[in-house]
């Protein structure tokens, strides 16, 4: 068994090491809106392949999500970073960030706007398979994922990584075609039980094909190697969690791509 994953591990290796990302930073609009987005994907596949459109935290596109966005080229798949807040608008403290988001939190139809605007430039990238689209985000993110998902967008599913889940319009949950997997912190301060239970309420009288999956020991940002390591913050990374998750995305694209 060990010399099978020794194997394993070192054809993954190879495989990352010829993956060669090509990355770029694309400039769109959503109305008057100028927004930049962050492309990539693997030079060395040829041919359309599956699409995954990316929406950051809450102090939007930033070293951590750009890594997200190449880890998902070297999986094979053309990945776009989308860009919520608008070109040049990268908060660098909490105050700033929490005053972005919730200018989108309170405007559910402008943010709904800003990722079908995001999703509609990876449709238009060559390589992207049109087909075969998803949506994954990262806590203020995950939020809006699951609000393009709410919005009726079709795509084949999207994920949230430690995102507030909280409906505000449960009857809009009738409109959605994919399906949807949620990633959370077990011991997450920033997202209450309570809202959970709504969340799942809504997605079962929906009927949508839904999972969620709690991670033990971890709290917000778990996915965030720059959150630190220190839980009573309320966020904090955690390794083993981050790679569960990302194995169980993995997972799930493998069902909803097949």
């Amino acid at each position: 068994m060990k010399n099978l994953l020794l194997v394993l591990a070192i054809s993954l290796w190879a495989i990352n090491a010829q993956a060669k990302v090509k990355t770029q930073l694309i400039t769109y609009k959503d109305g008057d809106a100028t927004l930049e987005g962050y492309l990539a994907y693997d030079d060395e596949i040829k041919g359309k392949r599956p699409g995954v459109l990316v929406v950051h935290e809450w102090t939007g596109i930033n070293p951590n999500i750009e890594e997200k966005t190449q880890m998902l080229a070297k999986l094979g798949y053309i990945a776009f970073a989308a860009d919520i807040y608008g070109k040049g608008i990268r908060p660098t403290t909490p105050d700033d960030a929490a005053k972005q988001a919730t200018i989108y939190k309170s405007d559910r139809k402008l943010m709904r706007s800003r990722v079908l605007a995001g999703l509609n430039e990876l449709r238009k990238q060559e390589l992207t398979d049109t087909k075969k689209l998803a949506a994954i985000g990262y806590c203020f993110g995950g939020t809006v994922v699951l609000e393009l998902a709410r919005s009726g967008a079709d795509i084949s599913g999207v994920v949230s990584f430690h995102g507030g889940v909280d409906p505000v319009n449960p009857e809009d949950a009738k409109n959605i075609k994919a399906k949807i997997l949620a990633l959370h912190g077990a011991d997450d301060p920033y997202v209450k039980m309570d809202e959970v239970l709504r969340f799942q309420d809504e997605m079962r009288k929906a009927g949508v094909d839904w999972q969620m999956v709690f991670y033990g020991g971890a709290v917000h940002s778990f996915t965030n190697p720059f959150a630190g390591n220190d839980n009573s913050k309320g966020a904090a990374y955690n390794e083993k969690a981050a790679q569960r998750a990302w194995q169980a995305m993995q997972l799930f694209f493998s069902e909803i791509f097949k």
